[in-house]
């Protein structure tokens, strides 16, 4: 769905100054690495409709039973569901990964898909999304994450505080919201960027109640301005 004709993202400038606020309230996170993109797509998958906390713990748990991924691929879903319940939605995450993984080794020989790194960005992101259960904010996860790559992941906390400061139009929703800010975000602070907004979402900008009081970004704003305006 295209944004209304009406509708003004926010320019780089801003995007920088809400970075730049945001990297001395959390720090500089530093840059990314390349890492393994096929641990990076199933951790990510366990992410999905959790908490940090527990898709650490599922992931951890699913490496502990099947310490390779051909082990896994050929497991049956309830002994990787069992690997992976604390995480929650174990059910259809597991069906997801034994068919992820059957999918790679069929089509590749081996389950490897350090191929990606060497790939253009949206090439990589068309073929990870070819999945089940991949959207954009999984691919853009491992390509940021595990490939290195200037891609701006929009999760649920990144999509709150980007409505908050104006730069989606109303009834946005998230693959919509990847569309807008993908190319607008500078390359260069991305990764900053995105895992400060995600921080910000956990701390001082949660769903309800936000910390508006405590917040260095009020000045950006447009959620501040209008509950001042209304005061």
């Amino acid at each position: 769905m295209p944004a209304p004709p009406d509708f003004k993202p926010p320019s780089r400038a801003r995007l920088r100054a809400v970075e730049r606020a945001l990297r001395a309230l959390y720090g500089d996170p530093g840059t990314p690495h390349c890492g393994n993109p096929l641990d990076g797509l199933i951790r990510t998958i366990l992410s999905q409709n959790t908490t940090a906390a527990n898709s650490r713990r599922a992931y951890a748990s699913l490496r502990a039973r099947f310490p390779t991924w051909e082990e896994c691929a050929r497991a049956r879903p309830s002994a990787i569901a069992r690997a992976i319940e604390r995480g929650g939605l174990a059910n259809i995450k597991a069906a997801r990964i034994k068919k992820i993984l059957r999918r790679i080794q069929d089509e590749r020989g081996g389950l490897d898909l350090s191929f990606l790194q060497e790939l253009p960005s949206d090439e990589a992101a068309v073929y990870l999304e070819q999945f089940p259960g991949v959207g954009p904010k999984t691919a853009a996860c491992v390509l940021l994450f595990d490939c290195a790559r200037p891609v701006f992941p929009v999760d649920t906390h990144v999509w709150r505080v980007a409505r908050r400061l104006g730069w989606l139009p109303p009834k946005c929703g998230r693959e919509q919201a990847h569309q807008i800010l993908q190319p607008i975000v500078p390359p260069d602070i991305v990764y900053a960027l995105h895992l400060n907004m995600v921080a910000h979402g956990r701390t001082l900008c949660g769903p309800s109640r936000p910390r508006c009081t405590e917040c260095p970004l009020t000045r950006l704003c447009q959620y501040f301005s209008g509950q001042a305006s209304k005061a």
